[in-house]
Formats: structure tokens, C-alpha cells, sequence
């Protein structure tokens, strides 16, 4: 079990080999949606994602309701700069799933028009329209639910 991290048509290599980095020191299942806006043979992708690739537990979707019909009996968080929640006033479950949307434009307004009431937010400077980089987002809210559940299997 453990936490879930999903990107939904995640586009920087960069950012994604960072978050399979992350994901391979914290046992935290990886779910891709397609389409990537990358090769996952991308040269970029591995190189931020250096040897960890084999550390870490991916899987691949088509499209979001292929994730959806797998796994909706689950917990689902969903991360957007327009979230209701902030991130910390949410109690993650073990084998909670916290998605998040491409980098450009977030998640789609067709998901979340579903689960407003499971959006989350970090807190940020008002009057911008710019949001943090997607892995450190990922990071910030990935250890908050971390902590909450009292690291698993981690030292």
C-alpha cells in the first residue's frame, strides 16, 4: 500500500524524473495518464530520474477514466491552484491517490468539475497567475500525507 501520486498528461521530462525520483525513496506508486508530452525513453526524463527507474512502481493509463475505473473506489485528492482544501487540512488515507494536472494548464475542468469537494491547494502569493513547479508540488503535498501516516516504511 502507500500513498499514489498521479499526473494526468504530465509534459516536462524534467519534472517527471524528478517525481520517479521522489517516488522511488518514499515507496510511492507512480500512475502516468496519457498522453505524455515526452518519450519515456527521453533522454531528459531519465537523466533527472537518474538510476531510480527500476526503484519505482509505474503504471500507465490511456486516459484518466481508465485510472478512474481501476481504482475510483479509492481515495482521491485532487491537487489545483482553485482547491477548496488546503493540502494540510486533509487526512490522507493509506493508499490515497493525489492527482495532479499538466504543468501549462492543470487538471481539466472536466475532472474537476466532479470533485471539487476533494480539491486541494497549497497557499500561495495572491494576485499572480503562477503556481509552483510541478515536482516540487508534488513533493510538498507527497510528505505531508507522508507524515500524516507516520513515514511508512521509511527512516
Amino acid at each position: 500500500m502507500g500513498i499514489n501520486i498521479v499526473l494526468v498528461e504530465p509534459e516536462i521530462p524534467q519534472n517527471t524524473g524528478n517525481i520517479v525520483r521522489t517516488c522511488s525513496l518514499t515507496n510511492t506508486v507512480l500512475h502516468l495518464i496519457k498522453p505524455l508530452g515526452f518519450s519515456v525513453e527521453d533522454k531528459y526524463l531519465k537523466r533527472a530520474g537518474l538510476d531510480y527507474w527500476n526503484l519505482v512502481e509505474i503504471h500507465y493509463y490511456e486516459n484518466f477514466d481508465e485510472l478512474i475505473l481501476k481504482h475510483g473506489n479509492k481515495d482521491f485528492f485532487y491537487a489545483t491552484t482553485k482547491g477548496k482544501n488546503y493540502y494540510t487540512d486533509i487526512n490522507y488515507l493509506d493508499d490515497s491517490y493525489i492527482v495532479f494536472g499538466k504543468e501549462t494548464k492543470g487538471l481539466p475542468d472536466k475532472i474537476l468539475d466532479k470533485n471539487w469537494d476533494k480539491t486541494i491547494k497549497i497557499p500561495m502569493k495572491q494576485g499572480i497567475k503562477r503556481s509552483l513547479n510541478l515536482s516540487n508540488s508534488v513533493n510538498i503535498i507527497l510528505f505531508e500525507a507522508l507524515r500524516q501516516l507516520g513515514f511508512p516504511h521509511l527512516e
